[in-house]
């Protein structure tokens, strides 16, 4: 079984325990997640199947899209609802033109600190294991894009937002940044991912219906997304019958100048290769036939 499944993840189990469950469910070998979500988090986790797991680490590339909930005056440890209260303030009068100023300076490209509650590796350890173990470290900050923040709604202590980022941007970490701009701190309370890359919620199965699915072959079958569909974020390169078998031998063909990252299909739009454009010529970081 190949292909992308994307499921709409419950809050409560991590990725990882979605993954164990699509494993056990459909009785498959390689099976793995493309970008974690929050165990408090909800939405869209495409599950990559057999030779889809090839391509995963350039589906987690991808642009993210979320709705948020934040609830301000107070702060956690975690930076969201499921952590320990460290601080609280009192919330101003808030208004949209105080709220708009205060989202302002998270639009565009800018530098943020990863939290300690993260997967993020300091010195070869993750930052929430480090953290559950009461330790504090310093952590390098990484650029990151916020490419729409959009106020939805608010209240006298909370804010509905939408935003669309770059990949390795952390909400909770941005709620946590905007009640530090407003002055009284605030935390995430939820979180819903709608998009991952090119997949979205029209797609993503629920996971309490996967096993019901299971004894539908052909209503799975229409469920799991075909290999070329994961990577529609990159821009395609078509090659003829002839070149995809090179393709197929890691001949690095003469190709036109593309920026960054390519997916490489045959004649009949069949994935081919995952591949970069260097001095002319095709350099492949994955031949896939």
């Amino acid at each position: 079984m190949d292909g992308v499944l994307v499921v709409d993840k419950p809050s409560g189990p991590t990725s990882f325990d979605v993954v164990r469950q699509v494993r056990t469910l459909l009785k498959v070998k390689k099976v793995g997640h493309t970008g974690t979500l929050d165990p408090m988090a909800t939405g869209v986790l495409p599950i990559c199947l057999g030779e889809a797991t090839k391509v995963a680490g350039f589906v987690t590339e991808g642009d993210k899209a979320y709705e948020a909930t934040v609830h301000l005056g107070v702060e956690t440890d975690t930076q969201d609802a499921e952590g320990k209260v460290v601080a609280e303030a009192p919330v101003p009068p808030l208004t949209a033109a105080l709220v708009e100023n205060a989202l302002a300076s998270f639009r565009g490209t800018f530098a943020q600190v990863p939290p300690m509650y993260s997967a993020v590796k300091v010195a070869g350890k993750r930052l929430y294991e480090l953290a559950r173990a009461g330790e504090e470290v310093e952590r390098a900050s990484r650029q990151v894009t916020v490419y729409e923040l959009t106020l939805r709604d608010f209240s006298a202590t909370q804010l509905r937002l939408s935003v669309r980022c770059s990949k390795g941007f952390f909400v909770r970490t941005l709620a946590y940044d905007i009640g530090r701009a407003l002055g009284c701190g605030a935390h995430l309370t939820a979180l819903r991912r709608t998009a991952s890359g090119p997949f979205v919620l029209a797609q993503a199965l629920p996971l309490a219906e996967l096993p019901a699915l299971v004894q539908d072959r052909e209503a799975m079958a229409r469920k799991l997304l075909p290999l070329s569909a994961a990577l529609t974020h990159l821009p395609e390169l078509r090659v003829s019958a002839e070149a995809a078998v090179r393709v197929s031998h890691g001949v690095p063909l003469e190709a036109p100048p593309l920026p960054g990252r390519i997916r490489v299909v045959g004649p009949e739009g069949a994935l081919l290769a995952v591949a970069e454009v260097i001095r002319g010529r095709l350099s492949y970081l994955r031949v896939l036939v």
